[in-house]
């Protein structure tokens, strides 16, 4: 169990008895949706003190905590309702907190001065710990992700019953990450008994190292290390591709992979890529990997691009007025392929529009991203498109031109075609004319066959994803 969600539950089981779920419905009835997601949903409860009668609260975000005590309404709605639940009155205390002092505070830590002691039969006492910031609610649902949503949901509910294990795999900034997360603190609000283990592939490698790299108390260490990671009631370990030829790593974690899953504890692993695809990967992993639900997510559509901004935008506390939202529209215009950019790039308007006492304007947000922009306004064409589709597939432009019928330059053209619809302006006439003259009817099929096989074909959505980050 993460540290800072073991203090944060210690807390809850505290004010268990006052029903906090209880308290954040009965808010969220005397507020908007957006009020309720962007003031109290955020509110991590610190301390309840009987004897003061009060009650602590941390924002980790600084303006929200001086916007919440300087709005009596919120306070008043907080407090009423906890007066309601709990049966008692308590006075609100709202702090701002960054992560770490939050992480302290839950983990008892009164001391803010003095380094806690190491001990060195634990090397592994530090680790990360999930984002309190990434829940299911702030998830925002697309196409694109939908169905990686809704297995990952399904595990939260019910794990070691739903899916075990489940594969979650797309490309670097789409939203891998926050499932996880998400996945870890639903099942420790709803099953606070379970043991649950957030971690990167990447420190699971490095503690692996330290324990294999001391002669000394090379034993201790290493059953240290195996006792942490097979005691666990659900692993969650990301970017699993790390573990790319490292011989040492795979044959642990493919002990430790068998030793979970045969106690019928939830694994759950996330990649860029499908386990077919990662190169110098033991056999037995990826066919271990392989063998439950695969989940995979794509690029945002635009309009889920516009939807991500715009919940972006509500948590910073901005009103969505037709400025904010013409700078939404072009933000998500131009970054197509990865959510974290895209709320880089809002939150970089939004702090140099403090910083300069600036308004949010169109004409403000693109001085100020040009550098981003200019990036990304690569001329997309049919020429770049064939290209990237002949080098993928070993085949020549003239090939794809051509009238040959064969399934090796068929299908490339009609992948190559379906691109040329979802990245250009073109026409359909007009992108038959450059795949060789062919009628509008026989792109549309392209298009619509293209289309429907890679919501269903997931080696074929990946090679798309990877074209398109290719040409743009």
């Amino acid at each position: 169990m993460s540290k800072i969600l073991k203090g944060y539950c210690q807390v809850m089981e505290k004010i268990n008895n006052l029903k906090w779920k209880d308290v954040l419905a009965l808010t969220s009835k005397e507020l908007t949706e957006v009020s309720y997601r962007t003031w109290f949903l955020p509110l991590i409860p610190l301390e309840v003190d009987e004897e003061k009668g009060t009650m602590s609260f941390a924002l980790t975000e600084a303006f929200k905590a001086n916007m919440f005590t300087k709005n009596p309404r919120y306070t008043d709605i907080l407090e009423k309702a906890i007066k309601e639940v709990f049966k008692k009155n308590y006075r609100i205390l709202i702090t701002h907190k960054t992560e770490k002092e939050i992480k302290e505070i839950l983990e008892g830590k009164k001391d803010k001065q003095s380094e806690p002691s190491i001990d060195p039969d634990n090397p592994y006492r530090e680790e990360y710990y999930l984002n309190p910031k990434f829940t299911f609610d702030n998830f925002i649902i697309g196409p694109n992700n939908e169905y990686a949503h809704a297995v990952a949901l399904a595990v939260a509910d019910n794990p070691s019953t739903a899916y075990n294990p489940l594969y979650i795999y797309g490309g670097s900034g789409l939203g891998k990450t926050h499932l996880m997360h998400a996945i870890g603190q639903h099942i420790m609000r709803t099953n606070p008994s379970l043991k649950v283990l957030y971690v990167s592939s990447e420190m699971f490698t490095s503690e692996l190292v330290m324990a294999l790299g001391d002669p000394v108390n090379r034993n201790s260490k290493l059953n240290a290390f195996k006792a942490k990671y097979r005691s666990v009631d659900v692993l969650l370990i990301d970017d699993i591709q790390f573990i790319e030829g490292k011989e040492a790593t795979q044959l642990e974690f493919f002990h430790t992979f068998n030793t979970l899953y045969g106690l019928n504890k939830q694994i759950v692993i996330s990649s860029d890529r499908l386990p077919n695809k990662l190169r110098d990967l033991d056999e037995r992993l990826t066919s271990r990997f392989q063998s439950n639900i695969m989940a995979d997510i794509q690029p945002p559509d635009f309009e889920t691009r516009v939807a991500i901004l715009r919940k972006k935008a509500e948590e910073e506390g901005l009103v969505i007025d037709e400025d904010v939202l013409d700078v939404i529209n072009i933000i998500a215009e131009k970054i197509k392929f990865n959510i974290r950019e895209l709320d880089s790039a809002l939150l970089r308007v939004i702090s140099f529009s403090k910083f300069k006492e600036q308004p949010i304007t169109a004409k403000f947000a693109r001085e100020l991203l040009t550098d981003i922009f200019s990036q990304r306004d690569i001329d997309i064409s049919c020429e770049s498109v064939k290209k990237a589709v002949c080098k993928k597939y070993n085949i020549k432009i003239s090939d794809i031109e051509s009238k040959k019928r064969n399934r090796e330059f068929s299908y490339p053209r009609q992948i190559a075609m379906y691109l040329c619809r979802d990245m250009t302006d073109l026409s359909l006439p007009k992108i038959g004319e450059s795949f060789g003259g062919r009628d509008h009817t026989t792109v549309l099929h392209a298009c619509e066959k293209i289309k429907k096989e890679s919501k269903i074909d997931p080696t074929l959505a990946e090679d798309i994803r990877n074209l398109k980050e290719d040409i743009q």
